[in-house]
């Protein structure tokens, strides 16, 4: 049980994970029976008999859904994960290595290349390194001061060896979204496959992996009101791929391992609901972010880390992140917490660790500013009166007493 009052606490961190959401809950809910009654929906989907047939049907229609909402052209284009993590790993792993074993079959001097950038999440990073010591060339593209990745940057480090290129669609920390659809025409210039890391940009901004002509993307429940523990890899048919998870054959032989139903429906149901209301909820988060920015603006020794105008669509609307002159991340999350708000100071899974942000490295901000990063993101169930009582707690944690 949690010890403090969840119904007093205002709770600002939903780019870490987002509350579970009402369509969720409710898909689910039938998964949840225990005993006999669980049979008939809870059985393994690929089993054949009854229960078994009736859990693949669900499963299968929740990948249709899913495919529907990301934009995919065919269910089958869909792979269910464990999460986002292991679709970046999946993705950057089974897709660089299936791609240069595919050049290589063609013969000639080949070193393959792959091309990222250095404000990617460590989920696309770590696999990036480890392809490294395999002997792949790898090029972390830095962006510009405000965190974009421009084509004609890319276009300058590609060449014939490039294998892939992987983007994220939106930072998680600044929030900055990148143009997604000419980076992957880019890339396709030369010859290499595009992956893009969509996590924090599904629910907030327009989200069409049909449209943006991607090759894959990677995609998680919790972050838009789904259960954790699920997530997917958008792959696009024939495209070339190495499975990383291998012994069952499930997910027509790109990841074993026995599927998790009852997660998929939960996740198919938050993502058709999330780009129901993005729109909506784009105007409306978009409005509480410069009110964020507008109140914290008032306080010396806060800075915006990046130029967000009133109204911009260039950056997400949920996202806020500001440096604290003269305190640390830890400090100042701990003492929003004793007030009663969850704020972080960038990334959740790298939140233990008292290192600066590699992201605000790449931005070109040093280590003593880079030590008071904040970072408020807002959600589903942020209010306006939240915002406010965060702001009216602001002075009051600069100056603790």
């Amino acid at each position: 049980m949690p010890s403090f009052d969840a119904n007093d606490y205002v709770y600002l961190d939903w780019a870490a994970t987002a509350p579970l959401c009402e369509e969720a809950a409710r898909a689910m809910a039938p998964y949840q029976v225990p005993g006999r009654a669980n049979l008939a929906v809870g059985g393994n989907a690929n089993s054949l008999h009854a229960p078994g047939r009736a859990a693949f049907a669900a499963l299968e229609d929740a990948r249709r859904s899913l495919a529907r909402d990301l934009g995919a052209s065919r269910p089958d284009e869909i792979v269910l994960m464990s999460g986002a993590t292991e679709a970046d790993d999946a993705a950057l792993l089974g897709i660089a290595r299936a791609a240069a074993a595919e050049r290589r079959r063609r013969g000639g001097d080949f070193v393959p290349h792959v091309v990222t950038t250095a404000v990617e999440h460590d989920a696309v990073l770590a696999p990036a390194r480890r392809l490294e010591a395999e002997g792949f060339r790898v090029t972390r593209l830095a962006p510009n001061r405000q965190g974009f990745v421009e084509p004609a940057a890319l276009e300058a480090v590609l060449d014939e060896d490039a294998v892939l290129v992987s983007v994220q669609a939106a930072n998680s920390e600044v929030g900055s979204i990148q143009p997604i659809a000419a980076l992957a025409r880019a890339a396709h210039g030369v010859g290499a496959l595009f992956h893009t890391d969509a996590v924090q940009a599904l629910g907030k901004a327009p989200v069409d992996v049909g449209a943006w002509g991607v090759d894959a993307a990677s995609f998680s429940a919790h972050k838009v009101g789904g259960p954790k523990g699920v997530g997917a890899l958008y792959l696009r048919a024939r495209t070339p791929f190495e499975p990383q998870a291998i012994g069952g054959g499930q997910e027509s032989g790109r990841r074993s391992g026995t599927q998790n139903v009852a997660g998929a429906a939960g996740f198919a149901a938050a993502v058709h609901a999330a780009c129901g209301l993005q729109e909506r909820e784009a105007a409306r988060l978009g409005a509480l972010r410069d009110r964020l920015y507008a109140g914290l603006a008032a306080h010396d020794a806060v800075e915006a880390t990046v130029d967000v105008a009133p109204g911009s669509v260039e950056f997400l609307p949920n996202i806020v992140h500001v440096l604290v002159r003269g305190l640390e991340s830890e400090t100042l999350i701990l003492r929003f917490d004793l007030r009663g708000f969850g704020v972080s100071g960038g990334s959740a899974c790298s939140s233990h660790s008292l290192a600066p942000s590699h992201v605000l490295h790449a931005l070109g901000i040093d280590d003593d500013r880079a030590h008071g990063a904040l970072r408020i993101s807002m959600g589903r169930y942020t209010t306006e009166r939240d915002v406010d009582a965060f702001l009216g707690a602001v002075a009051g944690v600069l100056d603790w007493s």
